[in-house]
């Protein structure tokens, strides 16, 4: 089935679901055991039909990535003597070419061409075309690169934030002058090292018809973006990103719960962010979280979870847009525009050969690193809600 046929089958079984509820509740809203097991199998089926819906749409990600040109448009004007214009360093051509010698002979035929981009631990930093499709990986596989600001760094940058705000007060004709202090606050953005290593056997390396490029680009960006994603969620700042979900970096706690979720907890939660963040603003949640809201109504008998009826299109809650996460925590809830969410990556992501460690077993192993943190800048522009625990 397509996603909009799979779309249209939750948005069918999701309105006979709603029917189901709305005509054998009792007058206090509680189900029978037996109507209560035939709701659950709806439920059930909801949360298969949204889980094939993901699995299509990555499918489609993923194919749309290896679908692409591997080299850029021309784009230069061509020089007098009629040749385009040649890109240097890591952007050309030859230092990619390079490259992908060098991983298909173990190393052991690097170019001088290489030694461009050699970084301070012996490796090899990554084709400028690589480094772009590798963070357009990180992207898709990442909801916090979707949502945060991201910001090239060379070094510790810091970020000035004006903690006090001139205010206006009212005088009298003639009267004296009031002047506040303007007071700032600063943020810095570190570099924390993450890596990821991989295993490739010697025949998938030397075979010339396998996508060796496109299978370390999607190998690393997922694994990268998977520790990322953690991070930027529940890191605490000590040798990682600090998340959003951090109890002291973190997003403003609004609220923590002494009873099971209600619709107007979650009301209270989006009205609790300031209208300004509320323009912009979306949920998070994990994915586990999710199933309990569907049977959540407003003060209007209106269920506050609305699929997406279209490809493409989020889901949402009270209107708003709804992103989950399997690294999102259980027992928490956050609101907000994650705008105000800075990463910070230093430099370029670079490869490197792991010698000999695996040659006995025929393997050949390859490292990925890069550097980068990931601070929240307002922590008022986030609101989270903590969860009673089961």
């Amino acid at each position: 089935m397509t996603i909009q046929e799979l779309m249209k089958k939750r948005a069918k079984v999701w309105e006979a679901a709603k029917n189901f509820v709305d005509t054998h509740e009792n007058e206090n809203g509680v189900l029978s055991a037996e109507d209560s097991a035939t709701y659950e199998r709806m439920e059930a089926e909801i949360e298969d039909l949204t889980k094939a819906i993901d699995r299509h749409r990555k499918a489609e990600e993923m194919e749309k990535n290896l679908n692409q040109p591997v080299n850029q448009p021309l784009t230069g004007k061509p020089y007098a003597g009629g040749q385009g214009e040649q890109k240097t360093g890591r952007a050309s051509g030859e230092y990619r070419r390079a490259m992908l010698n060098a991983l298909r002979s173990n190393f052991r035929q690097v170019s001088n061409t290489l030694q461009e981009g050699v970084d301070a631990d012996g490796g090899y930093l990554v084709p400028e075309e690589y480094d772009r499709r590798l963070v357009d990986v990180l992207n898709e596989e990442n909801i916090m690169r979707r949502l945060a600001t991201r910001i090239v760094t060379s070094g510790e940058h810091k970020i000035n934030i004006a903690a006090t705000k001139p205010a206006a007060s009212w005088i009298e004709e003639g009267g004296a002058l009031t002047f506040g202090d303007a007071t700032f606050d600063q943020k810095i953005l570190d570099a924390h090292k993450l890596h990821v290593a991989i295993k490739v056997t010697e025949e998938l390396l030397y075979d010339n018809a396998f996508n060796l490029e496109n299978y370390i680009i999607v190998q690393f960006g997922k694994a990268l973006a998977n520790a990322e994603e953690d991070a930027f969620l529940n890191g605490n700042g000590t040798g990682k990103p600090t998340g959003i979900f951090d109890g002291t970096g973190g997003g403003h706690l609004l609220n923590t719960l002494a009873a099971a979720l209600k619709s107007d907890d979650m009301l209270d939660l989006v009205y609790g962010l300031k209208r300004p963040y509320r323009k912009n603003a979306s949920f998070i949640m994990n994915d586990a979280t999710l199933p309990s809201l569907r049977k959540l109504k407003d003060n209007n008998g209106a269920y506050i979870w609305q699929p997406a009826y279209q490809a493409g299109e989020p889901d949402r809650i009270l209107g708003y847009k709804v992103e989950t996460s399997a690294y999102a925590p259980k027992d928490g809830i956050a609101f907000g525009d994650y705008s105000y969410y800075n990463i910070g990556d230093r430099g370029n992501r670079s490869f490197k050969q792991l010698n000999e460690l695996f040659a006995g077993n025929g393997m050949i192993g390859f490292v990925a690193k890069e550097r980068v943190d990931g601070k929240l800048v307002l922590p008022e522009a986030v609101q989270i809600m903590k969860l009673k625990a089961d």
